[in-house]
Parts: C-alpha cells; sequence; structure tokens
C-alpha cells in the first residue's frame, strides 16, 4: 500500500510512497518525527501540530501532504 495516513487531533498527513524521492528533508528538518529506522516512520508526538505541518509543506515531492476535513 503506497499511501498511508497519520493523524494527531485534526491534523492528517499523508505519505505517498510513490511520490517520494527520498531527499530526506524531512528527517533533517524534524528528527523528532520523522525517522526511518522506526516503525512506523512518523512519530506524530515528536513534534506539536504545527511544527510537523510546517516540515510536510517543506516536501519538495509533495510525497508528504495535509489533509483538511
Amino acid at each position: 500500500m503506497p499511501v498511508k495516513h497519520y493523524t494527531k487531533d485534526e491534523l492528517k498527513i499523508k505519505w505517498d510512497s510513490e511520490k517520494c524521492i527520498h531527499s530526506g528533508i524531512c528527517i533533517k528538518g524534524l528528527n523528532t518525527v520523522f525517522d526511518i529506522k522506526a516503525r512506523p516512520w512518523i512519530n506524530m508526538d515528536g513534534a506539536s501540530k504545527q511544527e510537523i505541518a510546517e516540515q510536510v509543506r517543506k516536501c519538495p515531492s509533495g510525497a508528504l501532504s495535509t489533509i483538511e476535513d
């Protein structure tokens, strides 16, 4: 399954593995949330909702995105 969803309160993150170019920007910018050695690799408790959303917006491929209700 190439698309996974992660949720923290009203913040929902979508990760599309087929779009991911593995630039590492997410990991370098917020390694308390994004850790490719961990399972799941996105720890939504690793930072505030605002910090996570800001880092997701920096994804160059669009593999990480926020989902609005």
